[in-house]
């Protein structure tokens, strides 16, 4: 999916911002889906008195659906009923990994998207988002949007933060956007450490898509994405240094980020910073 950033200088101005009429409240956004709810199931678990090697396998199998190979196998060492419970998930990863191979044409076989699509499916069918993310970017990639948000919705309902920003991503280029529902979503993204999502999270506050514009928090949420290596979040941090927007102005942390950017090949970024060292190398 294509991701929007700021305009250029042939739109005549980088910066495109409306007055903010809000304060952003985190409030705003709460998280739809709680396992640990006042159901039988939690009463079950809290009746346990700890043991949770009774926890029921509908639970069990909704915390580690996003767990990884190693993550699995760990839990699976817990307790003889955790091993046969997430029995399905060990069973997804080796689905996952066929559907990485048959995708990029890894360990000795040709790609096939059909079959690469059949494994990640089978992956998904087990309860694995990892899994269920992957299909989903397949039917993305060859038009069958539907499909894969619905994947990208049952990934982000059972926590994956991976699916919450592609659902986001998809909301926001849906025909017609639901906005509202793809800030929603990319926020759980950000909350929970997803670069990418921070940094969309961060164009939606700049923007004023789908929530009231907020030029602080979007610079919080730039600067959180840059921190975490997020290239194109680098960028805009250093634009919001370069002029004060968002964040107290100061051309040193402008430099410092725009380089960041540019050493990580970001264009626009090298372009800039080398206008700066020939300006400083010529005045």
């Amino acid at each position: 999916m294509k991701q929007s950033t700021w305009p250029g200088r042939s739109d005549g101005s980088r910066f495109k911002s409306l007055p903010i009429k809000h304060q952003f409240h985190q409030s705003e956004f709460k998280s739809t889906s709680k396992f640990w709810s006042t159901s039988s199931a939690s009463r079950q678990i809290r009746s346990s008195d700890g043991d949770f090697s009774k926890l029921p396998f509908d639970i069990l199998t909704k915390i580690a659906a996003s767990f990884t190979l190693p993550n699995l196998q760990a839990a699976s060492l817990v307790c003889k009923s955790w091993s046969e419970g997430l029995r399905p998930l060990r069973e997804a990863m080796l689905f996952l990994k066929w559907g990485k191979r048959f995708k990029h044409g890894r360990g000795g076989v040709r790609p096939n998207l059909n079959k690469a699509l059949e494994s990640f499916l089978k992956g998904a069918a087990r309860g694995s988002t990892l899994a269920m993310v992957d299909a989903g970017l397949l039917y993305w990639e060859i038009g069958d949007k539907d499909k894969a948000i619905a994947l990208y919705e049952k990934a982000a309902k059972l926590g994956d933060r991976s699916g919450q920003c592609n659902l986001g991503l998809a909301y926001l280029q849906a025909e017609p956007s639901k906005r509202k529902e793809a800030v929603k979503w990319l926020f759980q993204a950000s909350k929970s450490g997803h670069v990418r999502a921070q940094y969309q999270f961060a164009l939606c506050l700049h923007q004023g898509s789908g929530v009231n514009c907020n030029l602080q928090e979007a610079a919080r949420w730039y600067l959180k994405a840059a921190e975490g290596g997020y290239v194109r979040a680098m960028y805009n941090v250093a634009l919001c240094y370069s002029v004060g927007e968002g964040l107290a102005q100061s051309h040193r942390l402008a430099r410092k980020w725009m380089k960041r950017a540019a050493d990580r090949g970001h264009s626009k970024a090298q372009f800039e910073h080398g206008l700066g060292l020939f300006s400083v190398c010529y005045c």
